[in-house]
């Protein structure tokens, strides 16, 4: 609650220190105060290692259990639980820094004619409209998947000057403008495609319950789930011919083509609701990159 952690990631936390317990019980620690740096690095070991009970873990899993595992020996120190904290001395494994994919500007417009009729269609089933305007809202806005099938109505405005507002890691809310492609495709789904799905839900529902305020639903009339939402991705992924294409590639695509237009570092950071600029600027490499490309192709001396 203090931290505002989501749901999963506790949930992961929890395993890894189960496990951590269990690892301490069979080397005959069962007290805080008799772990040493020695065991929580041999703990760390046996993760990457993996053992007769479970199979070896990646850089980024390890890490994760080894945050948890500080996190508890900090936390017991804090409250007179320890006297010593025996993790503090082993950080997390870094992971090989690797640059988000991003895919062409050309291939996101394939991905999107692949998910659904544009809004003027009037012929549209309401299903597709969805899909359309569910990928239109990924690519437009840079939201998390997980910030897309969490939205409310309330959230969203598509007036004049349509935004959306956001709730992201920590339960951090910012305002993000939503471009005219989508906020077209959003208005032609929640015209002429939600209240059909809300509907469906509603002869179900028993009495004394509230409609789902849920902005995308599923076939069924409940809020689209981000297993659901991959679903669509995928599919429109498919028959557009775009190997390899994750919700996330989306948001990866929104930033770098936003850095690529000219916009400011700054800007985008606030709009993908980054904490550190350190973490948007790993999208500035893709560019870089990209300007080297371009500047090898373009320009008469740039080769031998």
């Amino acid at each position: 609650m203090e931290r505002g952690l989501a749901a999963s990631t506790v949930e992961a936390y929890r395993r890894d220190l189960r496990r951590y317990a269990s690892v301490l019980a069979d080397r005959g620690k069962t007290g805080l105060g008799e772990i040493t740096p020695a065991d929580v690095a041999g703990y760390l070991a046996s993760l990457r290692e993996g053992d007769a009970g479970h199979a070896a873990l990646a850089v980024t899993s390890a890490a994760r259990a080894v945050i948890a595992v500080r996190g508890l020996h900090a936390f017991a120190v804090a409250q007179g639980l320890a006297g010593t904290d025996p993790a503090r001395e082993v950080p997390p494994p870094s992971p090989p820094r690797r640059l988000p994919r991003a895919i062409a500007v050309e291939d996101v417009e394939r991905l999107l004619d692949a998910a659904g009729p544009g809004s003027d269609d009037l012929s549209a089933e309401p299903r597709l409209l969805r899909d359309r305007a569910l990928l239109e809202f990924l690519y437009g806005t840079g939201a998390r998947i997980s910030e897309a099938t969490g939205l409310d109505i309330d959230e969203l405005q598509l007036d004049a000057d349509p935004v959306v507002r956001l709730i992201g890691k920590g339960g951090k809310h910012r305002v993000v403008p939503v471009g005219r492609y989508a906020a077209r495709a959003l208005e032609a789904y929640l015209v002429r495609a939600r209240p059909g799905l809300a509907q469906r839900a509603a002869s179900r529902r028993a009495p004394g319950r509230g409609a789902t305020p849920g902005v995308f639903l599923n076939a069924r009339g409940g809020r689209l789930t981000r297993q659901g939402a991959w679903g669509v991705l995928h599919a429109a992924a498919a028959r557009a011919g775009l190997p390899e294409v994750s919700p996330h590639t989306l948001r990866h695509s929104f930033a770098t083509h936003m850095l690529d237009g000219g916009a400011d570092i700054r800007v985008v950071q606030e709009l993908l609701g980054h904490a550190s600029v350190t973490t948007t600027q790993v999208y500035t490499l893709i560019t870089v990159d990209r300007l080297r490309e371009v500047y090898a192709t373009s320009h008469p001396r740039a080769l031998a």
